[in-house]
């Protein structure tokens, strides 16, 4: 009975270990999940819902540490990915998502879904957008946050998939001011049409942001390029002429090996955080422009409610030649901080890929980047990826979601990373600070535990009391990002009862851990 006990200590320990230092947590891999969204409540920063394709929802009330699961249905238009997650001003919850209705057409409306209880039920829905047999795909939603006034936008084709130069793609504007109930008849605002082919002529990517006086703001990208419209009159009237962001050299669709599908889709967000950049509208996406083996994520800003364009800055930090893809950006509105979550394989020569996160504390002049995936993964390009990853930022609360795929299965995962430790600099400082040994005491084995967030010039010694050397585990040894726990083999070297002192070196960074042995 005292073994078990003993052994359940150890379990527990090392449980706990594990909760400390997993800062990736698996959301769900069950239903072949991709293509996320997230979103949390910015009344209680404990709420958050997300969604993955093809009608996946999941649900947390402790701010994303465990995560409840279940799938989605609509009775009356039937659910088809695409998974859009906002909130209101009322912490009630919305999943936008397309259409299969089983008496209609496939893809022919953008249906939208409320849950008042955090995620945990759905209504059956509603819609907007229907227009005969014609396809609605690539919508994106804002929320007032007071007046409640629900903005989408979307992708019509009149054909999806043709290549006939009479089908065409348009960038559609809908509406709802009472929580969902009804829609607004779809109002096209794209100036320029697009072809149907699904590729860089057609029209996509429209992701509506709004102004500080109510303006609604968004662009997307098409056969010239980034452009942008705006209303000043809650959408009703809209430019006429499409204002030029960016040429974005190679298109929104390009190559990534392993991907079966990629894209650069630019993602509109405005600062209404009250701060000094109070207004600025931003505009991220990805591109080829620096050539087929060099994708790159990109931010443009505007200052004067987007009639005039920054010229775009590079938000990955590192050296030319590698790729980032599948860009998503959210703005702290208790602050006016910048978050983006990316992909990214700056660290290898083959498709391993990291999940990275960058961070601008000053309106977008700096960035800040940093792995948050604990181990590479390989996508394959037979296993559809999804088009998008998301993220969600209120007040200092950072929650990224992304896709993985590992031994042929599908997972969605966020990271619970207190923002202070992503603000930080000093990662070797601040990991041997954490750094860990257990179980204490040992008896036949023990370990020490630490996490590297960059590769790293490794030294661990053991000593005993006297302060001789009894066993060096690692020495000068370079181990590069990821969480390691290293054993030391208590009976196999022989030792004593007694107390004993583990050295932990990090580019010169030293931290020594007192390990009991009791025999």
């Amino acid at each position: 009975m005292k073994t078990l006990k003993k052994l359940i200590a150890i379990l527990l320990f090392v449980f706990t270990l594990s909760s400390v230092w997993s800062q990736n947590v698996m959301i769900s891999n069950q239903h072949s999940p991709n293509e996320p969204s997230i979103k949390i409540n910015p009344q209680n920063t404990d709420i958050l819902v997300a969604g993955a394709n093809l009608n996946n929802y999941y649900y947390s009330d402790d701010s994303g540490l465990t995560w409840n699961e279940n799938t989605l249905v609509s009775n009356a238009y039937g659910v088809w990915g695409d998974p859009v997650i906002d909130v209101d001003p009322n912490g009630d919850f919305y999943f936008f998502h397309l259409s299969n209705p089983s008496s209609g057409n496939w893809i022919d409306r953008i249906v939208c879904q409320k849950s008042t209880d955090n995620g945990q039920n759905w209504s059956d829905g509603t819609y907007t957008g229907l227009n005969g047999t014609k396809a609605q795909d690539k919508h994106w939603s804002i929320i007032d946050r007071t007046t409640g006034t629900i903005y989408i936008t979307w992708t019509q084709f009149d054909v999806y998939g043709s290549s006939s130069s009479n089908c065409k793609s348009k960038i559609m504007f809908s509406k709802s001011m009472d929580g969902g109930d009804t829609w607004t008849d779809a109002l096209q605002i794209s100036i320029v049409d697009g072809n149907c082919i699904d590729e860089d002529d057609t029209v996509e990517g429209a992701v509506p942001a709004l102004g500080p006086n109510g303006e609604i703001f968004v662009s997307w990208a098409g056969p010239n390029g980034i452009v942008f419209n705006k209303s000043v009159d809650d959408g009703d009237t809209w430019l006429t002429e499409e204002i030029a962001i960016d040429p974005m050299p190679g298109g929104w669709d390009y190559n990534i090996p392993g991907i079966d599908r990629a894209n650069g889709f630019p993602i509109t967000k405005c600062d209404l955080s009250g701060g000094p950049n109070h207004g600025t509208i931003y505009v991220n996406w990805s591109d080829q422009r620096n050539g087929t083996n060099d994708t790159d994520v990109w931010l443009t800003k505007s200052i004067d409610l987007g009639e005039t364009w920054s010229s775009p800055v590079r938000v990955n930090d590192d050296a030319p030649g590698k790729h980032q893809f599948f860009t998503w950006m959210d703005i702290d509105q208790t602050n006016g901080n910048l978050f983006f979550v990316f992909y990214d394989r700056r660290n290898y020569n083959d498709s391993n890929t990291d999940v990275y996160l960058a961070h601008s504390t000053d309106a977008g002049i700096s960035f800040l980047n940093q792995p948050i995936s604990e181990t590479p993964f390989v996508p394959n390009s037979g296993v559809f990826f999804g088009d998008y990853t998301n993220i969600t930022v209120h007040d200092d609360v950072v929650r990224p979601i992304w896709t993985r795929l590992q031994g042929g299965q599908l997972s969605i995962w966020t990271d619970v990373t207190p923002f202070e430790d992503l603000n930080s600099g000093e990662f070797e400082a601040q990991n041997i600070l954490e750094a860990v040994q257990f179980p204490n005491p040992a008896t036949s084995i023990s370990y020490v535990s630490f996490k590297l967030h960059k590769l790293s010039n490794i030294n661990l010694k053991l000593y005993n009391q006297q302060g001789k050397e009894v066993y060096s585990l690692k020495e000068n040894e370079q181990m590069d990002y990821g969480k390691y726990v290293i054993p030391i083999p208590v009976n196999d070297l022989n030792l004593e009862s007694g107390v004993y002192y583990c050295k932990l070196t990090i580019n010169g960074n030293v931290k020594t851990l007192k390990m009991i042995v009791v025999k």
